[in-house]
């Protein structure tokens, strides 16, 4: 640990962030679990539900600045992709 007491507060803050850029990343990634896994099972409708919640959480997070634009881009595109594939 720093000796230095600004050095200090920024382990602390970073700390912080980490723990909330973690919680963020997990949501996304369960968002997007939802939506493959109802992709898998076939069911257009519940597909289409989950995709609209899952791109809003993704999109809090390139904003909240956890992931970069054209990552978040990228993840929406691929589950817009996959729901729009099904028949």
């Amino acid at each position: 640990m720093a000796n230095i007491k600004s050095a200090k507060k920024r382990v602390l803050v970073s700390r912080a962030y980490a723990e909330r850029n973690k919680s963020v990343r997990s949501a996304v990634k369960t968002a997007i679990k939802k939506v493959e896994a109802a992709v898998k099972a076939g069911d257009k409708a519940a597909a289409e539900a989950t995709l609209k919640a899952s791109v809003s959480v993704i999109e809090k997070a390139g904003t909240k600045g956890v992931y970069h634009k054209n990552n978040v881009a990228r993840k929406v595109s691929r589950l817009s992709k996959m729901v729009s594939s099904m028949n």
